[in-house]
């Protein structure tokens, strides 16, 4: 005989149908977008309903927010995944174990196990939720993603001392694992610490060699500028100025082809040899004299 299908109150049946919807186009379809919005309208339905069929509704609810975290997951929306469950329960402790779960390996994969810090430690507490028989298992999950990456250790070891699902075989087995974390961390901070010193040393040195060429260089171009000036200074500027000055009279003032002007352009010639040869021969210094 085949099994009859479950006879869901008026408002679950609605919530069912858009979780079927929204698996379909996760899975099959792969529109994530379309999927989160029919979870939405499913949590939505629900919230707004008689109440009929409470066990079955929050059955209905947590997989209508399972998948909504995978969609949004698959979008790269993590961050929203958390405010975006707490809208549809409010309060961490009322978070079912699967979604729980759910969210603390997600942010455990993304590297952000901080997020759920606060929550897991809540839900934790909460009298209700101990006697849950995924209690155990998501204590260990919180405890190995979350305590243990953050290093909190002291709350790690107050965690399982206090918890009474735990046997004492299990809470050595687990207080040995806090000890094995806490050495590795120690371990690891060492190392970054070794590191960063090698690498100030290493900045230095580096430093260190820079400065040194800058000093080289600023003290040649010191020494350049120096024989530049030295160089320049004994440049006949008078006479530069003088034959300008007659220059500029043979042009504007006198009449190249006069033989009055003859003298004036034959001593200005004279002057522009000297400048030259001024110019362009070997410095040489001045004898010292005692």
């Amino acid at each position: 005989m085949r099994s009859e299908p479950l006879a869901w109150p008026p408002v679950s049946a609605q919530a069912a149908s858009l979780l079927e919807e929204a698996a379909d186009l996760l899975v099959l379809h792969r529109d994530f977008a379309a999927a989160v919005e029919r979870c939405e309208a499913g949590c939505d339905s629900l919230s707004t309903g008689t109440g009929t069929g409470p066990e079955s509704s929050a059955e209905v609810k947590c997989s209508l927010c399972v998948v909504g975290i995978q969609a949004l997951a698959e979008m790269n929306r993590w961050r929203e995944v958390l405010s975006w469950v707490l809208q549809y329960y409010h309060v961490p402790e009322h978070l079912p174990p699967k979604v729980l779960e759910l969210c603390i390996l997600l942010y455990s994969k993304v590297r952000e196990p901080q997020v759920m810090l606060e929550v897991g430690s809540s839900w934790l507490r909460d009298q209700t939720n101990k006697s849950l028989p995924e209690y155990s298992s998501l204590l260990e999950l919180y405890l190995l993603h979350v305590l243990l990456p953050l290093g909190r250790f002291e709350g790690a070891e107050e965690l399982v001392r206090g918890c009474d699902v735990f046997d004492s075989e299990q809470q050595l087995a687990f207080l040995g694992t806090i000890c094995e974390s806490r050495c590795q961390w120690a371990q690891q901070e060492e190392m970054h610490s070794a590191a960063e010193e090698q690498q100030d040393a290493a900045t230095e040195t580096v430093l260190g060699n820079l400065s040194q060429k800058l000093l080289t260089m600023l003290t040649l171009l010191r020494r350049a500028l120096r024989s530049m000036s030295s160089h320049f200074y004994l440049l006949p500027y008078k006479k530069m100025l003088l034959a300008t000055f007659l220059l500029y009279l043979v042009v504007v003032r006198l009449d190249p082809a006069s033989p009055t002007s003859l003298p004036f352009i034959y001593k200005l010639v004279q002057l522009f040899r000297q400048a030259w040869a001024a110019v362009f021969s070997p410095i040489h210094r001045p004898p010292i004299r005692d």
